[in-house]
C-alpha cells in the first residue's frame, strides 16, 4: 500500500493527542493481520478522507499529516506502548467511539480474525469498556456488514462477535 499526499501537510501538535490516539488505533487494526482488504481500506478513508486507487491511498488533505504520523507511530511502537501512552489522555467516550470504529474496521469483511480479536481485547481490556456495554453494539455492526441478508454477495457473511 502506498500513501500518497501533497507537500506541506497541516501542522499537527507534537506528542500523542485524542485525535492521533484515535488515527493510531485505526492503523493498529488494519495493519495487524498484515493483509489490508478494500473494505479496510474504505474505513481508513472514511475517517480520513481522500480517495482509493489500485495500489494507492491517497489521504484527503485535512488529515494527511495526521495520517502519516499515525502510520509512523505504528511502525515504531508497540500496542502496549500507545495503550500506556494514549489511555489517560482518552475519555471515555472516546475510548467506546475507538473500539466502535476498530470493531467496524475488524467486521469490515464479516469475519474477525484471531489476531484482530486478540487486538481488540487488549484495547477493550486497557479502555475499561465491559462486554456488557459493547455486546449489543457488536450486533448492529454485524448487522450493518451482513451483507448476506439481501442474497448472496461475494465476500460477505456473518462473523461472531469478540
Amino acid at each position: 500500500m502506498t500513501l500518497s499526499g501533497k507537500e506541506n501537510p497541516e501542522p499537527e501538535a507534537e506528542g500523542m493527542t485524542p485525535r492521533l490516539a484515535f488515527a493510531v488505533s485505526l492503523i493498529y487494526c488494519v495493519a495487524i493481520d498484515r493483509e489490508v482488504d478494500a473494505r479496510e481500506v474504505g474505513r481508513l478513508v472514511s475517517a480520513f478522507g481522500g480517495k482509493v486507487a489500485p495500489d494507492l491511498i491517497e489521504v484527503g488533505a485535512s488529515y494527511r499529516a495526521l495520517f502519516h504520523r499515525a502510520v509512523e507511530y505504528v511502525q515504531t511502537h508497540e500496542s502496549d506502548d500507545f495503550l500506556a501512552e494514549a489511555t489517560p489522555l482518552l475519555t471515555r467516550d472516546q475510548r467506546l467511539c475507538i473500539l466502535l470504529n476498530m470493531a467496524d474496521s475488524v467486521l469490515a469483511d464479516s469475519k474477525a480474525e484471531p489476531a484482530e480479536r486478540r487486538l481488540f481485547a487488549k484495547f477493550q481490556q486497557a479502555f475499561g469498556i465491559p462486554d456488557e456495554r459493547l455486546r449489543p453494539l457488536f450486533e448492529v455492526i454485524l448487522l450493518k456488514n451482513d451483507l448476506q441478508i439481501f442474497g448472496h454477495i461475494s465476500g460477505s457473511g456473518h462473523a461472531a462477535a469478540t
